[in-house]
């Protein structure tokens, strides 16, 4: 039986598999495709998401459903799949066990946080969440990562005990709101510092869109219930600004095609893998509707995504609204 089991062979699960191993714990890394889990067992590699990372001897990828039965499982899949992902799970997950979400972002339909998803179909259970500035790429390869844990059932310090490692800090915090929606939100003004990018602006564009995003990110925030002080931390203004500027950003790179003229179909196929901030925008828009925030950055969002807006008609747009007071 593994001391941790991390659901989802992509390559954020990989890379907490590698964490977890790197603590000291057995770890069951848990696909779907037996083909995949065996080829990556023999050449102790994810070659298909997480190429060049070397899996330690600790981990086990595998199929097999019973290896949920865990002290500590992490939940690694698309935001969207979170809820299904749920109820899969269910059977086999121990009731005093801890689930550990890794995922970044809302329910579209239900406008939810994943904690709340995870709550409503796992009553039982203990759930905390993981969030921060933490491209996959980056934590395989052991580079140094800070990372924030919280959970409204007092359990962020166990699993800061369990998955702490010398290259591989958490931190704790008690904000689950700020948290989960500073993780959830920043996708979005990824996006937009991509399309920036891709229409050819500059540095000054992007740290505008940088801070105006973090603006409208506290403004929702704070009004669902969030702490101010947590959009300044890692899961805030840390997840931002790494989610904006890095290569490794899935958000930035289909931003950037967006903003060079690529069709959204075309550019979901080219990036290959799960685009989070497409989902959050739509969730993100009808939250502001619903609430009446003001949220002018995520609004041209939806209506470059959803709408078919010009992006450079989208930037112009933002630069002559009213004139406001920082």
């Amino acid at each position: 039986m593994s001391d941790v089991a991390v659901y989802g062979a992509g390559s954020w699960g990989t890379a907490l598999a590698v964490v977890a191993a790197n603590a000291g714990h057995d770890t069951a890394l848990i696909g779907r495709n037996p083909e995949e889990m065996r080829r990556m067992k023999e050449t102790r590699e994810n070659s298909r998401y997480l190429p060049g990372v070397s899996l330690p001897e600790r981990i086990e990828p595998t199929v097999d459903m019973e290896r949920l039965n865990a002290s500590l499982v992490i939940l690694s899949v698309p935001s969207h799949h979170v809820r299904e992902a749920a109820r899969k799970i269910r059977p086999y997950v121990r009731t005093e066990g801890i689930i550990v979400n890794a995922a970044k972002g809302l329910e579209e339909q239900t406008h939810d946080r994943l904690s709340q998803v995870l709550t409503a179909e796992l009553p039982d259970q203990r759930i905390a969440v993981l969030s921060g500035p933490s491209h996959a790429e980056e934590v395989g390869r052991n580079m140094p990562t800070a990372v924030v844990v919280t959970s409204e059932q007092g359990i962020a310090e166990g699993v800061q005990e369990m998955l702490m490692t010398p290259a591989f800090r958490i931190y704790t915090n008690n904000d689950l709101v700020g948290v989960e929606l500073g993780g959830a939100l920043k996708n979005v003004v990824a996006l937009c510092t991509g399309i920036a990018q891709g229409l050819g602006f500059g540095d000054n564009t992007k740290a505008a869109l940088i801070t105006r995003g973090l603006a409208e990110i506290v403004r929702l925030g704070v009004h669902m219930g969030g702490q101010p002080a947590t959009f300044a931390g890692l899961a805030g203004m840390g997840d931002l600004i790494v989610t904006c500027t890095s290569r490794h950003s899935r958000n930035n790179r289909a931003g950037i095609a967006l903003g060079e003229g690529k069709p959204l179909d075309q550019v979901l196929a080219e990036v290959g893998m799960v685009v989070e901030g497409v989902h959050t925008t739509r969730a993100a828009y009808e939250l502001a509707q619903m609430t009446g925030v003001s949220m002018p950055i995520v609004a041209e969002a939806y209506q470059i995504l959803y709408q078919g807006a010009d992006p450079r008609a989208a930037v112009t747009k933002l630069m002559l609204r009213n004139k406001k007071h920082e």
